[in-house]
C-alpha cells in the first residue's frame, strides 16, 4: 500500500469545537490523564476555588509530560475564585426551611455559627447592598429569600422557596447589585502562582466592569506573567458592561450558573447567543460552561437534553465548551469528553459553512489581518484541504478562527507558548516547526510534509501557506501562497 493510499484511508475527521476539561481528585492519575487527552481534550482547567498549590502544580506538571509524550498539545486554564459570596456553616450541617418561616442572613455572626433560624456570609457588606423586597438566591436559586428589612448587619427575610439548605452554598441578589469586589486576597496570591505555573490562559471570576479585567491584568503582567485573560461573565453588572470587557480581554466564558440566577434561567439561552456573537464581532473567542453534561458525574451516558444543550451552543458558534465536575470529581471522565466530542462533531456537520463570505466589507488596518481575511475567502472559493499559518504569536490564527468555516487551520510554530495558545482557537490545530535558518523553498515542503503527518490533506489537494518575509517577527505575516501537494514547489 502507497503512503498516499494510506494517507486517503485514514484521512482525519476533525473537531473546530475545542474542549475544556476541569482536573481535579477523578482525574489525579497519569493513566486518566493520558485517557482524557486520548478523549480529545484541548485545554484543562485548574479551578483555583479547590485544591492546593502543591495539588495544581503536579497536575499541570503531569498532563505537559503526558503533552510531550503523546505529542499532542494542551493547553492550561487557571481560574481564579473571585468574590464568590457563600453562606457560612451550620452547626448541624443542615437545615430545611419551610414555606412561609422567617430566616436571617447576618453578616457579623460567626461562620461555624448557623442553624435553623440564622446564618453568616463570607460577604460582611451584603447588608449594605439589599433592601425590603429583594429577592436573594441561595444555591443556584433553590432556595429564595425575600427582604422584609434590614437591621444593622441582620437581613431579616421571608422563605419564598424552601427546601434543604446545606453549609457553604452561594447566594445571589436577584438582578445583580452587590458590590463585592471582584479580586479577593486569594486571587492575587493565585496569579502569583499562575505566574509559576506558566498558564496559557487565566480566567477572571465575578468582573463587574473592564476595571475589574484591567486590575487582574495588570497583576498578572507586573509578576511577568503571560497569558490570554478570559472574563468570566456571571454578574448582571458584568452584561452592561460587556462591551468595554470585550475590549480588554482576549474571550470571555459564559458562567451560566451564577449568571443565571442573577438574571433568570429563561434569560440565559438567548443571552448566551448574543455573548457569542458580539465576542467574534471583536475578534474574542467564547467559551460556553456551567451544567453541560453533568448527569455524567453519576452516569456513564448523558441526558438527551445535555446533548442538545452542547449542540445549540455549537450552533450558536461557541469557540469551546467546557466540563467541570464532570470530569474533576465525576465517575467518567474519559467518557464525557468522548459524548461531548461526538456532539459537537455532528453539530458542527450543520453549524460549520463549506463556503463564507465574512467580512468581506470589512477595511483592515493591519497586514497581517488582510492577509488572514484573504487566506479565508480564497480557500472557501476555490476548494482548499487545509491552511497552513506559519506563525510566531497566532494572531493570523486566531484571526482566520474567527469566519466560520470548515476548513481546517493549522497554526505551525517554533515557539512552544504560542502552540499552547492556539489550542483554545476555533478550528485550529498546533504544530511545531522550526522556521530559523530554513529557505522560503524549504519552509514550503517541511509545511506540507506536517500537513501529510497529520492526515489532513492527500496528494493534488491544494493548501494555502501564510507566512512573514522575517521570520521570528511577531504580526509580519505580509505573504499567502497556493501550493498543490506533491507538485514542485518553487523558491519564492
Amino acid at each position: 500500500m502507497s503512503l498516499i493510499t494510506e494517507i486517503r484511508q485514514r484521512k482525519a475527521i476533525l473537531r473546530h469545537t475545542k474542549i475544556i476539561a476541569t482536573l481535579g481528585p477523578a482525574t489525579d492519575s497519569e493513566k486518566v490523564m493520558g485517557q482524557l487527552i486520548d478523549a480529545g481534550i484541548d485545554l484543562v482547567r485548574l479551578n483555583f476555588s479547590h485544591g492546593s498549590h502543591e495539588e495544581h502544580a503536579w497536575r499541570i506538571k503531569t498532563i505537559r509530560k503526558l503533552s510531550r509524550e503523546k505529542n499532542y498539545e494542551v493547553g492550561v486554564l487557571g481560574d481564579l475564585q473571585g468574590a464568590k459570596i457563600r453562606i457560612g456553616l451550620f452547626k448541624d450541617k443542615k437545615i430545611n426551611l419551610e414555606n412561609g418561616e422567617n430566616f436571617c442572613v447576618d453578616t457579623e455572626l460567626s461562620l461555624e455559627e448557623g442553624d435553623q433560624e440564622k446564618v453568616g456570609t463570607t460577604y460582611k457588606g451584603l447588608a449594605g447592598d439589599v433592601n425590603t423586597d429583594d429577592i436573594l438566591l441561595i444555591d443556584d436559586g433553590r432556595i429564595v429569600l425575600r427582604v422584609l428589612n434590614v437591621d444593622g448587619s441582620k437581613i431579616n427575610c421571608e422563605v419564598v422557596m424552601g427546601g434543604e439548605l446545606t453549609s457553604n452554598k452561594g447566594i445571589n441578589r436577584k438582578g445583580g447589585g452587590l458590590s463585592a469586589p471582584a479580586l479577593t486576597e486569594k486571587d492575587r496570591e493565585d496569579i502569583l502562582h499562575a505566574v509559576n505555573f506558566d498558564v496559557d490562559y487565566i480566567a477572571i471570576s465575578f468582573p463587574r466592569d473592564a476595571d475589574d479585567i484591567k486590575l487582574a491584568k495588570q497583576i498578572f503582567t507586573d509578576a511577568g506573567g503571560k497569558a490570554g485573560i478570559i472574563a468570566k461573565i456571571e454578574r448582571f453588572e458584568a452584561l452592561e458592561s460587556i462591551d468595554e470587557i470585550l475590549d480588554e480581554c482576549d474571550a470571555i466564558m459564559i458562567g451560566r450558573g451564577d449568571l443565571g440566577v442573577e438574571i433568570g434561567d429563561a434569560e440565559v439561552p438567548g443571552v448566551q447567543k448574543t455573548l457569542i456573537d458580539m465576542a467574534h464581532e471583536k475578534n474574542r473567542i467564547a467559551i460556553t460552561a456551567t451544567q453541560m453534561m453533568e448527569s455524567m458525574t453519576y452516569s456513564p451516558i448523558p441526558t438527551r437534553a445535555e446533548v442538545s444543550d452542547v449542540a445549540n451552543a455549537v450552533l450558536d458558534g461557541t469557540d469551546a465548551v467546557m466540563l467541570s465536575g464532570e470530569t474533576a470529581v465525576g465517575k467518567y471522565p474519559a467518557e464525557t469528553v468522548r459524548a461531548m466530542s461526538r456532539t459537537c462533531l455532528a453539530s458542527e456537520r450543520r453549524a460549520l459553512k463549506k463556503n463564507s463570505d465574512e467580512r468581506v466589507d470589512t477595511l483592515f488596518e493591519r497586514v497581517d489581518e488582510a492577509i488572514a481575511m484573504s487566506a479565508m475567502y480564497t480557500a472557501n472559493h476555490l476548494n482548499v484541504a487545509a491552511i497552513a499559518a506559519l506563525t510566531e504569536s497566532g494572531s493570523t490564527a486566531l484571526w482566520m478562527s474567527r469566519v466560520n468555516s470548515a476548513i481546517p487551520i493549522y497554526a505551525l510554530s517554533r515557539i512552544e507558548k504560542t502552540l499552547r495558545r492556539v489550542t483554545l482557537y476555533k478550528g485550529v490545530y498546533p504544530a511545531s516547526l522550526e522556521l530559523m535558518g530554513r529557505t522560503h523553498a524549504e519552509v514550503n515542503k517541511e509545511a506540507i510534509d506536517v500537513l501529510l503527518k497529520c492526515a489532513v490533506v492527500q496528494e493534488n489537494d491544494l493548501v494555502i501557506i501564510t507566512k512573514g518575509d522575517l521570520v521570528g517577527v511577531d504580526g509580519g505575516t505580509n505573504a499567502l501562497k497556493i501550493v498543490r501537494v506533491g507538485h514542485l514547489i518553487d523558491p519564492q
